[in-house]
């Protein structure tokens, strides 16, 4: 049976409006089942009712919904292929409803392999099909004119060569592929390296940057992988004074619990920042490492044995749950003990 996808989509893109007509389950084992998942949404203006959903061949089964969905309602229909033949696979799959003359045709495709290599474990996180062990960077006390390195270790889990690189990359990074080109199934690496150098603020600098698993590849937040810099301030200004008449920050505890707590809500945290020291104390810098909470401080200079409060807000906890990395808030002082700072921030 010929699937007319491009007429059917024409005619019905009025009715049922469609994510994705094709979908691409990539790799799966033998006889290890695969489902592709489509997404749709009844724009009809009436009742939506699927009749039958029939497939090219007795190996693909189906799910879709046996009741009427509303209009302006969203619903998926869903293929499993058995995977019991080696080697490239298209199924085809046509939908009859009230809401068209003719089917609707889906389609989803990959490929079985004898044997399915399992990255998961190794290297969890993935850049389209692009496989890495690390899905952010960050180089932590680094000091001015410092250089640094930072290694991914990669594989290419897709079925054509790959030539990785990373975009977007800002004038203190530098990145390099090795090797060049890889081959299916093959592993390889990028090395990042910081010149702090060309780092003009102390505390705190971020940044994003792109995997990419082939040149001229567009960006996407699928591909994005942050970049965090801590340049902390040099304190040999200190070394001919005595240190019990430099500042010296206290802190009332050195790390802040959102959420949840003993069956409370608890939206804020208040940490006390008292100066010990003989002279004055300056917080220069004052930031976070992740989006979904808010920091607060009094006072940015405290005089010797003055205090001041420094609240740490959640705003949003999803968007704190999702990041990539761990919250804290980073303080640069002028304490020569602790020039940097970093307050521990829990949700639960």
């Amino acid at each position: 049976m010929m699937c007319l996808c491009v007429a059917v989509l024409v005619a019905a893109a009025q009715k049922i409006q469609i994510n994705s007509k094709v979908v691409n389950v990539g790799k799966t084992g033998y006889m290890v089942p695969v489902t592709a998942t489509f997404e749709l949404k009844n724009k009809t203006g009436k009742h939506l009712v699927i009749s039958e959903v029939k497939t090219d061949c007795g190996c693909t089964a189906t799910d879709y919904p046996a009741k009427s969905i509303g209009n302006g309602d969203k619903f998926t229909i869903t293929m499993t292929y058995d995977a019991r033949m080696l080697g490239h696979f298209k199924k085809q799959a046509f939908v009859y409803s009230n809401g068209m003359k003719e089917p609707l045709c889906l389609t989803m495709e990959g490929v079985v392999l004898a044997e399915l290599k399992d990255y998961s474990k190794t290297y969890p996180y993935a850049f389209g099909d692009l496989l890495a062990d690390a899905d952010n960077l960050e180089f932590d006390d680094v000091d001015k004119g410092e250089h640094r390195e930072a290694v991914i270790n990669i594989v290419n889990n897709s079925e054509v060569a790959m030539t990785p690189n990373l975009l977007h990359l800002p004038p203190y990074l530098t990145a390099l592929a090795q090797p060049e080109t890889l081959a299916p199934g093959r592993m390889g690496k990028m090395t990042v390296t910081l010149n702090s150098q060309n780092l003009h603020d102390f505390g705190l600098t971020q940044t994003t940057i792109y995997l990419a698993s082939q040149l001229g590849e567009k960006v996407s937040s699928a591909t994005e992988l942050p970049v965090s810099v801590v340049l902390v301030p040099n304190t040999a200004g200190f070394e001919g004074i005595n240190k019990q008449y430099a500042p010296k920050m206290e802190l009332s505890a050195d790390s802040v619990l959102l959420g949840m707590v003993g069956g409370k809500r608890l939206k804020s945290g208040t940490i006390v920042l008292t100066n010990r020291g003989r002279l004055s104390l300056n917080i220069s810098s004052l930031q976070l490492f992740t989006k979904g909470v808010k920091v607060t401080l009094g006072k940015s200079e405290l005089q010797p044995q003055e205090s001041t409060k420094l609240k740490v807000t959640l705003t949003d906890r999803n968007v704190l749950l999702k990041a990539r990395q761990k919250p804290r808030v980073l303080m640069i002082t002028n304490d020569p003990d602790h020039s940097k700072v970093v307050i521990k921030v829990t949700v639960k």
